[in-house]
């Protein structure tokens, strides 16, 4: 078992050396790794939650790396691709940057290049986490919500006043007041604009439940 939060980088190429060379050297300076022939063995594979990374070869037998990265992103499996190869050329190098990917090496390239990158693409994935396990955290508030209560924010996050808001939903603007306490305590929102941020981050539509 690996402890969560410990990064893991993972390698996809056919080439057996390339593999060993690039696992050898992330084990020297402490980075966890596993290695993968073909990408049907990476998606076979039950990978530990934590940060990773994805070291990438293009050109593997039956799949094109490009193709890969583009398979990953339609199956929702979000995770920072560095590509490696040894036939690369500018296109190429465009098209992979343009669709994500952290660097684009060509071989023979130098440990400390691809460690660069492998640090970076593990720094983005750990923001990317936070940021996804923050908005799962303020989804279950929102859920926390009555119907009328989610009502109440869309339209406080709208800009209207409490008065306003009562005579929009046919009640007593007291009514408003408590509805809208109940919307800072549950969604724990100290300020107006802490709660117009959080509504923009769950793309709620001003205005609407």
């Amino acid at each position: 078992m690996t402890p969560a939060g410990v990064p893991t980088v993972f390698v996809i190429d056919d080439d057996d050396l390339v593999r060993t060379a690039i696992q050898g050297m992330l084990k020297s300076v402490g980075l966890r790794s596993e290695t993968f022939g073909t990408p049907h063995e990476f998606l076979c594979s039950k990978r530990p939650d934590g940060p990773s990374c994805l070291v990438l070869d293009v050109r593997l037998p039956g799949v094109n790396g490009l193709d890969f990265q583009r398979e990953l992103a339609d199956a929702g499996i979000r995770i920072p691709v560095i590509f490696i190869t040894g036939h690369g050329d500018i296109p190429m190098s465009v098209k992979a940057m343009k669709s994500g990917a952290v660097e684009f090496l060509t071989k023979p390239f130098r440990d400390q290049d691809l460690l660069d990158a492998i640090h970076q693409a593990l720094d983005r994935d750990r923001v990317t986490r936070q940021q996804q396990s923050e908005l799962g955290e303020l989804r279950n508030r929102y859920e926390s919500l009555t119907a009328r209560e989610r009502e109440v924010m869309g339209l406080v996050v709208s800009g209207m006043l409490n008065k306003q808001i009562a005579y929009d939903l046919g009640t007593s603007e007291i009514t408003v007041k408590i509805h809208r306490g109940h919307v800072m305590h549950k969604m724990q929102a100290d300020s107006l604009a802490e709660l117009v941020r959080m509504a923009a981050k769950l793309e709620i539509p001003p205005g609407k439940k």
